[in-house]
Order: structure tokens, then C-alpha cells, then sequence
């Protein structure tokens, strides 16, 4: 299953990608060159919903002026936890939790019509069990130069990873 992946990923960095905003705004995540990412697939009715987006807003207050951003992508692929529109889902994020980084359109993770930037992600960090995403708020560290440094699931609390974001910031390209 892994290998069909990342056979049809021709792309070689995060920064070659297209994606829509919370209101179908298309954005190049080119403007993301020389940042570090922390890209989020995010739901707001998930039992890991409180703990991960409070710590995601604190990782992003914390480190934003050092070059750090997230990126967090609804999705309701899951038990239907994003049930609402990619606008309710930003709203949701802005308005509960004060995230001040960009939350873009739903999207699903998994399977033939998975966004094009999550087949990226999946076939450069796959699981120890394949490249399926198995739940909301698995985390992709990716670097300065639009690599994927990491790969997190779920029960992976944003804050634990500080290490590694203070690592991938240092990194001069």
C-alpha cells in the first residue's frame, strides 16, 4: 500500500503544493520556505481535541517569532468529528482555543482522494504500520527546506515535541 503512494508523489518538497484556506482561497504553501511546520490533521469533536489544540496554540504563541508555524487541515474522515464546514472548523479553532495559525479546508487524509499534500507527507514518513493516517491530529514536522523531518500520532501531546522544533529551528539552510 505504501509503495503505490509514494509512487505517485512526483513533488520533492512541501513548498510545491497548492491548498485552499478555511474559505477556498487557494494558497502556495511556498510562502512557507525557510519555515518550520507543524502540519496538523485537525477535528473539533474528537476526545484528543482539547488537549491537542490547547497545546498546539501554546507551541505556536511560544515559537511563531522564531520562524514556526502550523498548519492545520480539518478533516472528517475519522467518526465524523469535523462535521461542520472548513469555515465552522476555522471558526471553531479561532474562537475555542485562539489559534492564530492558518486552518484550511477540510480535507481527507486517506485513501484514493486524499489531498495531494497529505499523499506527500504519508510517503515520506509512513507508520511502522504503513502510511494510513489512523486517527485526528497525527503531526508532520517538516523542515526549513520542505522536508519531513518527523511523523507524531495522536497520542503524541504537541508540547513533547518542543526538542524537535528547537532542533528543526536551529537548522541553517
Amino acid at each position: 500500500m505504501g509503495a503505490s503512494i509514494s509512487s505517485s508523489v512526483s513533488e520533492k518538497s512541501i513548498h510545491q503544493f497548492t491548498v485552499k484556506d478555511s474559505s477556498g482561497k487557494e494558497v502556495d504553501l511556498s510562502v512557507y520556505q525557510g519555515k518550520v511546520l507543524l502540519v496538523v490533521n485537525v477535528a473539533s469533536k474528537c476526545g484528543f481535541t482539547e488537549s491537542n489544540y490547547t497545546q498546539l496554540t501554546e507551541l505556536y504563541r511560544k515559537y511563531k517569532d522564531q520562524g514556526f508555524v502550523i498548519l492545520a487541515f480539518p478533516c472528517n474522515q475519522f467518526l465524523y468529528q469535523e462535521p461542520g464546514t472548513s469555515q465552522d472548523a476555522h471558526q471553531f479553532a479561532c474562537t475555542r482555543f485562539k489559534a492564530e495559525y492558518p486552518v484550511f479546508q477540510k480535507v481527507r487524509v486517506n485513501g484514493q482522494n486524499a489531498a495531494p499534500v497529505y499523499k506527500f507527507l504519508k510517503s515520506k514518513k509512513p507508520s511502522f504500520f504503513g502510511s494510513r493516517i489512523k486517527w485526528n491530529f497525527t503531526k508532520f514536522l517538516v523542515g526549513k527546506d520542505g522536508q519531513v523531518i518527523d511523523r507524531y500520532g495522536t497520542t503524541v501531546p504537541p508540547l513533547s515535541i518542543q526538542k524537535d522544533i528547537e532542533k528543526a529551528l536551529a537548522q541553517v539552510l
